[in-house]
């Protein structure tokens, strides 16, 4: 067991393990089929790499192979905790080292949490072809990572791609999609110009998966928004 897993370890707690089972779907067939916990919230794992920030890429690698969940959210963290601080060649590194392991981050939170600031951050002033790439993936989580990853644009009061992304993923089947593309469009809408937002959903608002579209209006004045989800624009 590494330095990190045993620190890791004094924070677990059996009875919080089999509430994470369940919230993050680990039965057979659901989508975090077979993940393990050890039960360990967030602020405390963010704790142990706040502590272990300047670990070697080959051991934060480990750790992200790991098959507990929260090693491996602790491996994410101390990557965008690593990136934040690096130059341009480490950056890179980084980026291409979290894509070639996308197989790893695995879950929701671990996307959410990661994908903005390394993959968003490092295609903002780069083309981002690599997006659409994944967006068409089959891998649910490549998906993920594609509609997260324009978070960091949307920070920066851009919108474009989230839009493209957007359409790309309006047909996906699978409901964690749906929840975060309507999530994205909806912070087009608050941080950048609820404008670009009403203009998207005139135009694609009726074929949008219900949960999409839920999200994506839920900031918009009751009015607007009632009138969206009835279909009476």
């Amino acid at each position: 067991m590494s330095k990190i897993s045993k620190e890791l370890k004094k924070y677990s707690s059996p009875k919080k393990a089999e509430i994470l089972q369940r919230f993050f779907k680990t039965a057979p067939g659901q989508y975090g089929a077979g993940d393990k916990f050890i039960g360990i919230v967030v602020p405390d794992i963010r704790k142990v790499v706040k502590q272990n920030t300047d670990l070697s890429l080959d051991k934060v690698l480990v750790l992200l192979h790991s098959p507990i969940h929260e090693e491996r959210l602790c491996a994410v963290l101390i990557l965008v905790a690593q990136y934040k601080k690096a130059d341009l060649k480490q950056q890179q590194k980084i980026f291409q080292l979290y894509l070639k392991n996308y197989k790893y981050i695995n879950n929701w939170d671990l996307v959410d949490l990661s994908a903005p600031n390394i993959v968003g951050a490092y295609l903002r002033d780069k083309p981002k072809d690599i997006l659409t790439k994944l967006a068409k993936s089959k891998n649910l989580w490549q998906k993920r990572i594609s509609i997260l990853a324009t978070f960091d644009f949307i920070y920066h009061k851009k919108s474009e791609e989230t839009l493209k992304i957007a359409k790309i993923l309006l047909h996906d089947e699978h409901d964690l999609i749906h929840k975060a593309t309507g999530w994205m469009l909806r912070e087009v809408g608050k941080r950048v110009d609820e404008k670009v937002l009403l203009k998207f959903l005139d135009e694609h608002y009726k074929a949008m998966p219900r949960t999409s579209l839920r999200y994506a209006i839920e900031r918009l004045a009751e009015p607007k928004r009632l009138a969206y989800l009835h279909g009476k624009i």
